[in-house]
């Protein structure tokens, strides 16, 4: 568990945490894979989230999910791509998190994730909580605990308390 005086210095940093849907490059799970290829090549993001008609998240995609497609046994083509979709192979098992998750949650996913897409109690997109915003976050408690909080070392033996004169 957090200790509240950092949870509550990381809730003062929560209104950068979330990068808003409408700044995300975004593709449907419907749209051409070709056209996938070319949003991922012009936002040089490494990972897009992937939603449905209602914007629903429904999966992730990678420019490695697109070029696997493309490689063929002596060559690289896209004509195999031509005829696909997103759907046809998008990452469908992810992580997220809900708009009220709480902060352990939140930074152990990110551990294993550069971003978690952020989604309300209806699956509705709302955008991505990055690692980048999170450490930014942890940089201003680094930097600050000591002007807001009295931090003082719990002491269990007389030789530590003598150590730490």
């Amino acid at each position: 568990m957090i200790a509240k005086s950092i949870d509550k210095m990381l809730l003062k940093k929560q209104t950068g945490f979330l990068i808003p849907a409408d700044r995300v490059a975004q593709v449907q799970a419907n749209n051409p894979l070709t056209h996938a290829f070319l949003v991922l090549t012009k936002v040089r993001y490494s990972k897009i989230p992937v939603l449905d008609a209602e914007s629903h998240i429904i999966g992730l995609l990678t420019m490695p999910m697109i070029t696997d497609a493309m490689i063929g046994l002596e060559e690289l083509s896209f004509d195999p791509i031509a005829e696909m979709t997103v759907a046809d192979v998008m990452q469908t098992k992810f992580d997220t998190i809900q708009t009220d998750a709480d902060m352990d949650l939140t930074l152990h996913l990110l551990v294993d994730n550069p971003f978690l897409p952020v989604v309300d109690s209806d699956n509705v997109f709302q955008g991505i909580l990055t690692r980048r915003e999170m450490m930014k976050a942890f940089n201003y408690v680094a930097h600050n605990i000591e002007q807001e909080y009295e931090v003082v070392a719990k002491s269990t033996t007389e030789a530590e308390v003598e150590q730490d004169r």
